[in-house]
């Protein structure tokens, strides 16, 4: 799919201030670990993250979403009444009905004339967010829309920490599929899609590829839908070794169609941002698709895996950083349970 009149007008990310470390997950993991006879730094070794961030307590997906999408507003000088559209795109979601969408489109106070609703494709729902209003401007149906997202990884990593330690049945075997749980951080994001000719600071989107391999869609599941409130136990359990190898996979292939839709080589992109999972699965992509590691910018040793957030914050971090500038050729990596994968290119 190619994209002629598309640009991402802003970008801006919203980060938590509460900082929570491996070192002090493993410290609250000290029945577990003592039982189990484990040695601490494991988890900060295995990963290469150091620390995730968590919203305050009582904070819902919604209120993170808000602020990303007012920050993204302000960034951009674009008011609210300009918007056609809103979607909400994280895993974390308020409730099951109605959509987490329209909780944003209130905080935000935004006219009753903007369209609204969620879209769910766990760690690559903000892409998927983004291509579908890319299509709503290429179509002519709106000018202009925001793509927002607010992960709450708080519910999931102090509930997964309890069960490890209240249940004792649990071998070091038995331990394994719950570790990925404990490597999710909070964080939310704001994109703004516009048509090109209202986006005077916008980088144009070039288009993307779209691959799917739904045989491996058991590696990682969640409970049952019940949001991520305050009120939630959610827990996960993931195949990290199944699902980084059938990840990598996957992304080689869209790689390929990427460069073949775009008239890309591996040496066109400046800058490449991925999602953004753990240090071997960085590795690991990289040697599998053919692309320079130096290339990367990666924010998972102090964010850890902020599901749909992860890509697009990485970007609006690198955006920050002054490593990714105007002119600059950006490849958007992203890959999430499923699987899915979606690769988009942007003219910076």
């Amino acid at each position: 799919m190619n994209y002629f009149n598309v640009c991402i007008e802003q970008i801006a990310c919203v980060l938590p201030e509460e900082i929570l470390s491996s070192e002090r997950i493993e410290r609250m993991l000290k029945p577990l670990y003592d039982r189990l006879h484990l040695p601490t730094g494991r988890l900060e070794l295995m990963t290469g993250i150091r620390e995730r961030r968590l919203w305050p307590k009582h904070m819902r997906p919604s209120e993170a979403s808000a602020q990303a999408g007012e920050a993204t507003l302000e960034k951009a000088g674009v008011a609210r009444r300009a918007i056609d559209a809103i979607l909400h795109c994280s895993v974390s979601r308020d409730f099951v009905e109605p959509a987490t969408s329209t909780a944003v489109h209130r905080l935000m106070k935004l006219p009753n004339h903007v369209v609204n609703f969620d879209i769910s494709n766990a760690c690559l729902g903000v892409l998927s967010g983004v291509l579908m209003m890319a299509n709503m401007v290429e179509l002519g149906q709106i000018q202009r829309g925001l793509v927002v997202a607010g992960e709450n990884s708080r519910p999931l990593v102090e509930n997964t920490i309890n069960h490890l330690n209240i249940d004792t049945s649990l071998s070091r075997n038995d331990i394994k599929p719950w570790f990925a749980s404990l490597t999710i951080g909070s964080a939310a994001v704001g994109i703004l899609v516009a048509h090109k000719d209202l986006a005077t600071n916008g980088h144009k989107l070039l288009g993307g590829v779209h691959r799917c391999n739904t045989e491996f869609n058991h590696l990682c599941q969640g409970g049952a839908d019940s949001g991520m409130g305050e009120d939630t136990q959610p827990l996960m359990q993931t195949d990290s070794e199944e699902l980084l190898v059938q990840g990598v996979a996957l992304a080689t292939e869209t790689w390929k169609e990427t460069k073949n839709s775009l008239g890309w080589t591996d040496q066109t992109p400046d800058v490449v941002c991925t999602h953004q999972v753990g240090k071997r699965h960085r590795m690991s992509l990289y040697d599998a698709v053919g692309l320079d590691p130096g290339l990367d910018f990666a924010t998972v040793e102090t964010l850890g895996n902020c599901g749909a957030v992860s890509l697009p914050a990485t970007v609006a971090l690198a955006e920050e950083a002054g490593r990714l500038n105007p002119g600059d050729t950006l490849a958007m990596l992203g890959i999430g349970s499923g699987i899915n994968c979606l690769m988009l290119g942007v003219n910076w």
